[in-house]
């Protein structure tokens, strides 16, 4: 299946359907459906929940048994930050996503290293252990999470998007975790700013939330 669309006056093309497999409640996952939405890429999505991520055909995707996982054709690409890099690189040929300039992506990666790690250890890990009872310390996590929710209300202060003027795959990378962060006990009223930010990320054309979790919250 072919798919284009014009992207800052250049014609990107996909020459086949792209699968993304995952779960709709993982920001992970959220991440790169934005990016792919947002470059209007056609895409079919392969629902993975964990029972699915255990047989062989997955594990054969990955042996991680983790999502997201992209298939391009032979392609198959996970780990969100990789994916958003490449689907960056190959389809955004006029570098609106992820800057060409060494400076304007050392910007964007140093967000993607937050979403792996601060993120991650913050408010994702403070959701998982409050929704789901999985492993892990939520008032450690909630520590991490204010650090960051901190550094982030004084960066957005002065400046509309993470890393340039216009958003980039740093703010998918980081909008779904930090948006949803209630969810795991975290207040954002304390962060006017960031609160700015994510009603900015959430008026791009394209965009569709993640939706909110059926369990109730410890």
């Amino acid at each position: 299946m072919w798919g284009a669309a014009q992207v800052g006056g250049r014609w990107i093309v996909a020459e086949t359907e792209l699968t993304l497999n995952g779960t709709v409640l993982s920001g992970h996952v959220h991440r790169v459906v934005l990016l792919l939405r947002m470059l209007k890429l056609p895409y079919r999505f392969v629902d993975a929940p964990r029972s699915a991520r255990q047989t062989p055909e997955f594990g054969a995707l990955n042996p991680l048994r983790q999502v997201p996982v992209l298939q391009d054709g032979n392609l198959v690409l996970a780990d969100s930050g990789a994916i958003l890099v490449y689907l960056a690189r190959h389809y955004d040929t006029a570098g609106i996503w992820l800057p060409r300039d060494p400076v304007g992506e050392a910007r964007v990666q140093r967000f993607l290293s937050l979403a792996a790690g601060e993120l991650a250890f913050g408010p994702a890990a403070a959701r998982a252990v409050t929704l789901w009872g999985l492993p892990g310390d939520a008032d450690a996590a909630r520590g991490v999470a204010a650090r960051l929710l901190t550094f982030l209300e004084q960066h957005l202060a002065e400046r509309p998007f993470l890393a340039a003027a216009t958003p980039t795959i740093a703010d998918l990378a980081c909008y779904a975790y930090v948006a949803r962060a209630p969810e795991g006990r975290i207040s954002l009223a304390p962060y006017p700013a960031v609160g700015a930010w994510l009603a900015r990320v959430e008026a791009l054309e394209g965009f569709v939330p993640m939706p909110l979790s059926d369990v109730p919250a410890a």
